[in-house]
């Protein structure tokens, strides 16, 4: 087999096993779905629908009101749940941010995050007593919630980058077990 023919294998491959799924969310094998990756193509496709929907009625030009209604709106929604810290900041495009949480052996948090004013790629990892481990990661995403369960003590968070071409604002609340939160910015 030639090195072509192997590419073209490897692509189609790709292509049936990834990229329908995620992309798309077309799923002819029904391992996309198990795997989670068609729920991604389902939102990312409601997520440039709405977009385009946006588009035609605010000219092309995002809508700073819809942004903070849709901001104002999940802030609210999570705030009812009981959240005990919310941190809201700005990534610029090209630029990062961190936010860890001090945390010990056993403790639990929950947490959940919105974007808003286009999406973001995120890292939920963590360090500490020798130890790292990922917990999640995300591309192009405008929302994530759960919980972090620590195994080992250290600094458990998200390390985020703004690869779009505007600024996105990113609302993290926050509830559970954790002797600091640390931002950088």
């Amino acid at each position: 087999m030639h090195a072509e023919q192997v590419s073209g294998i490897g692509a189609v491959v790709i292509l049936v096993t990834v990229q329908l799924h995620a992309e798309h969310a077309i799923d002819p094998t029904g391992v996309g779905r198990v795997l989670g990756l068609t729920e991604m193509g389902e939102i990312k496709r409601e997520l440039a629908e709405e977009a385009a929907q946006d588009a035609l009625i605010h000219g092309g030009q995002s809508s700073s009101l819809i942004d903070g209604f849709f901001g104002l709106f999940v802030g609210a929604a999570h705030a009812k749940e009981g959240w005990t810290d919310t941190i809201t900041f700005t990534v610029e495009p090209g630029a990062t941010a961190e936010i860890k949480l001090v945390m010990a052996a056993g403790d639990v948090a929950q947490y959940a995050w919105a974007a808003t004013g286009g999406r973001i790629n995120f890292d939920l990892h963590a360090h500490g007593e020798g130890q790292s481990i990922d917990y999640a990661r995300g591309r192009g995403e405008t929302v994530a919630e759960g919980s972090i369960e620590v195994t080992f003590a250290g600094e458990h968070g998200w390390f985020w980058h703004n690869g779009d071409s505007s600024a996105v604002t990113v609302t993290l609340q926050l509830r559970g077990v954790y002797a600091e939160v640390i931002e950088t910015y």
